[in-house]
């Protein structure tokens, strides 16, 4: 029977029977796998939570009540019930939906999120908020439990041994273990706390023995019981009703336990702890959750060219130098070092998402004689901002930074785009930014990165092909592919370059010339054209970027000179392809001849 097509409003849900939501289940992930496999996106997690996500609109009354989603890998069931079902096949598409949670896209999204770790601070601020002008709602938060030891969500969790009423945290437990144990009994022990017997019980024996030695005994005897079969759960002792473990994927258990959670919350915070199978009615996503975590078009998983490159590279340095050590945070297969972790288990860590310790971890490591390569997405790394520049440049510390998915990165938008690194970076002492072409370019900025025995970022994309002969960072920090007399581009990264060469063929008198390094600077080069006026190319911010750094040094050096800077503007860059991204950047070709001829007239 079709549910899917009755469900336009969000309270549709409540009407259901348990029968009706089971196959509305297995309709929702239909939608989701067909989609996905047109655009793109997160498939494992999204197919795990869906009977979660169920009823949790079974028992809440969204948007009034808050549902916060971590990362946001699973909320496309949310957004299809959340009556956005009809523009779903958008999804990660221009003027489409997002991939992750929005809140200018949706009033059912409370809270924008793309990067781990901001539900459960989220969810406390809106409680505050709530409470502080007398509101009345209910805030639930979903962390995945990759995200859950993140160290932003640590900190709120362990801040304050009190927290909220009507204030829910979902543990959704489909991979990473939290606690040893998941006995049946235990289980049943969590549950049998919720139910409106116990709790009646308990206020019961408070009514009539108050708070004398009786109380307390049989407080203890539960709470002995309790400790018995959980020695590993802290979370009561800061503010939390601790229950589970739940199986998220059967819609009678989680309505009905959500039921008696629901009640439990307006007396205390809930963490509700649940175990769902991700990939869940997607049979290759279940035997392999992590390959499907994140997909293409089609379902494909491919690595990058430049990521494939960086595993390889490690391996060989390892081979030679068992001192060589990989760090990751959670991406070891985005960013290629899967393969290293195969070959070098002993030389391979990954952090999970906690991208400030794995910076710290590698400066440790650095001091103590190691020589860390750490590999994180250009965005994710934002987040080590004070660890790289306190723990490693403060200390001048050989550790390498492997910034993969620089520059513009497509469908995952705004919340992921890789275009803030070279701002962030290029203000820190004794950082050097390398940004390599080609995956032979990439082989030796690490070469030359180990020989500096200094703090180095090397940026690069996810893919792109670039045809030119190849020349050392020891022969020169950038190569001049053509010099000429009406202006000269200054290009960052192979996509810029790219565009920067189809510039120069439509446009007589241009030259191009490859930046291989933005700290330190080609100062030779820049003075070997100083007469010339100069057009910067880069994926990045053009605030605190390549452009603004030459402009800085041609004013310090009192050269008159002019330069245009070609660059994202100062604005968050929406979800898309590529190409429409640095269409609306005005960094496509078409646009960037246009603002060349003007500027040059």
């Amino acid at each position: 029977m079709d549910i899917l097509s009755g469900i336009s409003l969000a309270s549709d849900v409540k009407k259901l029977n348990n029968k009706e939501l089971d196959c509305l289940a297995g309709q929702i992930r239909e939608m989701i796998v067909d989609a996905i496999t047109k655009n793109g996106g997160h498939l494992s997690s999204n197919l795990g939570i869906v009977e979660t996500t169920l009823a949790l609109y079974k028992n809440f009354d969204f948007p009034t009540d808050k549902l916060i989603f971590d990362v946001g890998h699973q909320c496309y069931a949310h957004k299809i019930l959340s009556g956005r079902k009809d523009n779903f096949s958008t999804i990660r598409l221009d003027g489409g939906l997002s991939g992750f949670p929005n809140k200018d896209e949706s009033q059912f999204d409370p809270f924008t999120t793309g990067h781990a770790g901001s539900s459960i601070s989220a969810g406390l601020g809106y409680c505050m908020a709530r409470d502080k002008l007398g509101e009345d709602y209910t805030v639930i938060s979903v962390v995945g439990d990759g995200s859950f030891s993140n160290g932003l969500n640590l900190e709120a969790l362990f801040a304050s041994n009190s927290k909220p009423k009507n204030f829910i945290v979902i543990l959704n437990d489909n991979g990473m273990s939290i606690s040893k144990n998941k006995n049946g009994f235990y289980s049943f022990i969590s549950k049998s706390t919720v139910k409106s017997g116990y709790l009646g019980s308990k206020r019961a024996f408070l009514k009539v023995f108050r708070r004398s030695f009786i109380t307390r005994a049989l407080s203890s005897v539960k709470n002995f019981i309790k400790r018995l079969f959980n020695q590993d759960n802290y979370f009561e002792n800061y503010g939390f009703k601790y229950v589970g473990v739940i199986d998220g994927n059967n819609i009678r258990e989680m309505t009905d336990v959500l039921q008696k959670v629901k009640k439990v919350a307006k007396e205390r915070a809930v963490l509700l702890h649940i175990k769902t199978t991700k990939g869940k009615g997607y049979k290759d996503a279940e035997m392999h959750s992590d390959f499907y975590h994140g997909v293409g078009s089609n379902l494909k998983n491919e690595s990058g060219s430049f990521s494939l490159a960086l595993g390889q590279k490690i391996n060989n340095l390892i081979e030679k130098d068992k001192t060589v050590m990989a760090i990751t945070a959670g991406m070891k297969d985005g960013t290629g070092l899967t393969a290293v972790e195969s070959k070098f288990p002993n030389n391979f860590i990954d952090v999970g998402i906690a991208e400030e310790y794995a910076v710290t971890l590698a400066s440790g490591m650095a001091r103590g004689g190691l020589k860390p390569i750490v590999a994180i997405y250009s965005t994710f790394l934002q987040r080590g901002y004070d660890q790289i520049l306190h723990d490693v440049c403060l200390q001048n510390l050989p550790v390498i930074f492997c910034l993969d998915r620089a520059g513009l990165v497509g469908s995952d938008g705004e919340t992921h785009q890789g275009v803030f690194d070279l701002s962030y970076l290029s203000h820190m002492p004794n950082m050097t930014i390398l940004a390599p072409n080609t995956t032979e370019e990439l082989f030796d900025a690490i070469d030359y990165a180990l020989a500096l025995n200094s703090p180095v970022a090397i940026r690069y994309p996810k893919n792109q092909r670039v045809e030119q002969p190849f020349l050392s960072l020891k022969e020169g920090l950038w190569k001049e592919i053509n010099l000429g007399k009406k202006a000269n581009i200054v290009a960052v990264g192979p996509t810029m370059l790219n565009i920067a060469n189809k510039c120069a063929e439509n446009i007589s008198g241009v030259g191009v010339i490859s930046a291989r390094t933005i700290k330190p600077l080609d100062e030779s080069m820049l003075l070997k054209v100083k007469d010339t006026p100069l057009v910067v190319l880069e994926e990045n911010s053009t605030i605190g970027g390549l452009g603004s750094m030459i402009t800085l040094f041609y004013s310090n050096n009192k050269i008159q000179n002019k330069v245009l800077c070609l660059g994202v503007k100062d604005a968050f860059v929406k979800h898309g392809s590529v190409d429409e991204q640095l269409a609306k950047t005005n960094l496509d070709s078409k646009s960037a001849i246009g603002k060349i001829l003007e500027f040059i007239q």
